[in-house]
């Protein structure tokens, strides 16, 4: 029994988690489950509460995700040196929390208490001044140290001198030039040299053009500046990682400051997501009571579009402890029940709820059947699945639980099912739980009516419009109107006059008021309906193969190019034709009739100077009269 789903408090939480930043609280909303402590139920209301009024009060609060910062600060603790990237993200983070923290701290002013979480956020300032200090870009700086600065200035200078010095030769030796600029080829600095003049420029050959006419040559003079040039290099990756693994060790040190403020924005993050869903919502902090009382003013379905839902007025508890609803099935009885027990649960997971006021009771179970439920895999029919679900009900309840139950009795035999919804209402008034449960049985209203401790309440619903006004009456059984609803939405009288007989006798059948108007008869008029084709019986291929025989023209589609047959249909419906210069299989479906052979050959004609080549006809003579080792040959 999956309640949360039934009442669609899994739709709630899909909302909530949207308005939650960190993947942490998202998680956290996701297993909320309702609290069974008073105590901490009113602190969750509470922080709620705070998180609206400091968004309604300050803005939304700079929240970022943690996700990235946990693995980053995982490999600092294992000791993996830090890329420039990840440092960045942890000044990222860090900058974060210094505005949260200024965000909290403009809080006290309204001395909001969520506001003082200020003082568990270290926003560690030595390490996000050093961070951005040495890091830039995704990049050690130049001046992250004196001797890094250094280094870096005599590469510019030594990578200066090499040019320079290319650039002299290329100039000497200009005739020997392929092109006048230098060029990088793997790395090192190279003159474009025409081959034949390779040994008039000293150096090393570093690669050649992809015709081999120019060749990339390395003045020896450029490559005494190239290896100077490496080990300043060498240099420079030493002091890189000398900062980066300074920076990691750095972070890995404020591994636990870093960690509360993680938990603590993941905190904040869950809270706030509260006040974001309370104020999206337009909800209210409901009181809370252990007085197995539930009082809602004006309350509303959190899923139902505004403008359509009406305020709903319930309450229950003192005196009783059962409802059960009737009315019309579009009198809006199974939004009722999911409305008061949807509210009942989000204000026990510290959620604020859509009423004007509400006074809410603790529950330590939250239990409903609603749904046909019916299973083909399990082989459930409605009622078994009620029954099912009933019994399992029936297993958990206590005094200090919450039950709802949807078309008590219902999918089974009227009498029967009567019995049984009567029975459920017994064992749940024994039990001492609050229960609402929506029928149609009038004896089940009877029953409620006499019983101590239970009630009858209807829901109201406009006859005119056949719309439910979402209001319920406590203290009055409700009609199901179904005869006024068939009536109206135009039913044939003389169906509607067999309905009431078969219910309540002749006599009420004849005293009954019907809508009679011209929408009423012409409803009632049968309509058009399309008529069934049957499909044409195909031919067969033995009756298409009387059409065609050898040596009828035909034309082949979709060419529109003339044959003639010279193998009949088979069983398969494929034919033979002899088209200029060669014989084709084909469909008998792409062939059509062009002149039949009778008309084009004597009876007696011999097709075989049509099909056949002159050296087939001879060796077919040579058979007929003596033996051959020759061989006929068909040309395709």
């Amino acid at each position: 029994m999956n309640t949360e789903k039934q009442i669609e408090f899994d739709k709630i939480k899909e909302m909530w988690a949207e308005l939650a930043v960190t993947q942490g609280a998202k998680e956290k909303i996701r297993e909320t489950v309702f609290s069974l402590s008073e105590r901490e139920v009113k602190k969750l209301l509470r922080d709620t509460t705070d998180g609206r009024n400091l968004i309604e009060k300050l803005g939304t609060p700079p929240l970022q995700s943690v996700d990235e910062i946990k693995q980053i600060m995982a490999a600092a603790k294992k000791g993996d040196c830090l890329t420039p990237y990840q440092l960045e993200r942890v000044e990222k983070i860090l900058v974060a929390v210094r505005r949260l923290k200024g965000y909290l701290e403009r809080g006290k002013m309204y001395e909001n208490p969520l506001a003082y979480y200020e003082e568990n956020l270290d926003v560690v300032e030595e390490l996000q001044d050093s961070i951005s200090r040495q890091i830039r870009s995704g990049e050690v700086d130049d001046y992250a140290s004196k001797e890094l600065s250094q280094i870096r200035g005599k590469i510019v200078r030594c990578e200066e001198q090499m040019k320079q010095k290319a650039e002299q030769i290329m100039r000497t030796a200009k005739a020997y030039m392929a092109d006048q600029y230098c060029t990088y080829r793997n790395g090192r600095l190279c003159l474009p040299v025409k081959k034949e003049y390779k040994l008039k420029v000293t150096g090393s050959v570093i690669d050649k053009s992809s015709t081999g006419g120019t060749l990339f040559i390395e003045p020896a003079a450029v490559s005494r500046y190239y290896e100077e040039m490496l080990q300043l290099k060498i240099g420079e990756e030493n002091e890189v990682y000398r900062i980066l693994y300074t920076l990691t060790a750095m972070t890995a040190a404020a591994a636990k400051a870093m960690d509360e403020n993680i938990v603590m924005i993941e905190k904040l993050d869950y809270i706030f997501s509260k006040g974001k869903l309370s104020i999206d919502m337009e909800a209210v902090e409901p009181a809370v009571n252990m007085e197995r009382r539930i009082v809602l003013y004006n309350a509303r379905h959190p899923l139902m579009d505004r403008a359509v839902s009406v305020p709903l007025r319930f309450e229950i508890g003192d005196q009783v402890r059962g409802i059960v609803i009737t009315g019309p099935n579009t009198g809006g009885k199974t939004v009722a029940i999911k409305t008061v027990m949807l509210n009942c649960m989000m204000a026990q997971c510290g959620l604020h709820v859509t009423c004007e006021q509400a006074d809410i009771c603790m529950n330590n179970a939250y239990l409903c059947d609603i749904g046909d439920g019916q299973d083909i895999s399990e082989n459930l029919s409605t009622f078994s699945a009620h029954i099912k679900n009933v019994l399992e009900v029936l297993q958990e309840v206590s005094q200090d639980s919450f039950v709802i139950m949807d078309e008590l009795g219902s999918g089974t035999d009227p009498a029967e099912g009567m019995g049984i919804a009567i029975a459920i209402l017994e064992e749940l008034k024994k039990s001492g739980a609050l229960f609402l449960a929506t029928t149609h049985y009038p004896e089940v209203k009877e029953y409620a009516e006499r019983t101590l401790g239970m009630v009858n309440a209807r829901m109201t619903f406009d006859q005119e419009t056949l719309r439910p006004t979402y209001q319920m009456v406590i203290g009055e059984a409700g009609e199901s109107c179904a005869f006024h609803i068939a009536d109206r939405l135009g039913m044939p009288p003389e169906m509607l006059r067999t309905a009431v007989a078969a219910a309540y006798g002749e006599e009420a059948a004849s005293t009954y008021q019907f809508r009679t108007s011209e929408n009423t008869a012409h409803t009632a008029r049968k309509r058009n309906t399309g008529k069934i084709i049957k499909s044409k019986k195909e031919k067969s291929t033995t009756e298409l193969g009387k059409k065609l025989k050898r040596g009828d023209s035909v034309m082949l589609y979709p060419d529109k190019k003339i044959g003639i047959v010279c193998e009949p249909i088979n069983e398969k419906g494929i034919l033979r034709v002899q088209l200029p210069g060669k014989k084709i299989w084909i469909n008998h479906k792409r062939v059509k009739l062009h002149v039949a052979a009778d008309e084009l050959y004597p009876a007696d004609y011999d097709f075989s100077i049509v099909f056949d080549t002159v050296a087939n006809r001879k060796i077919r003579h040579d058979m007929d009269r003596k033996y051959t080792e020759e061989v006929i040959r068909e040309k395709e």
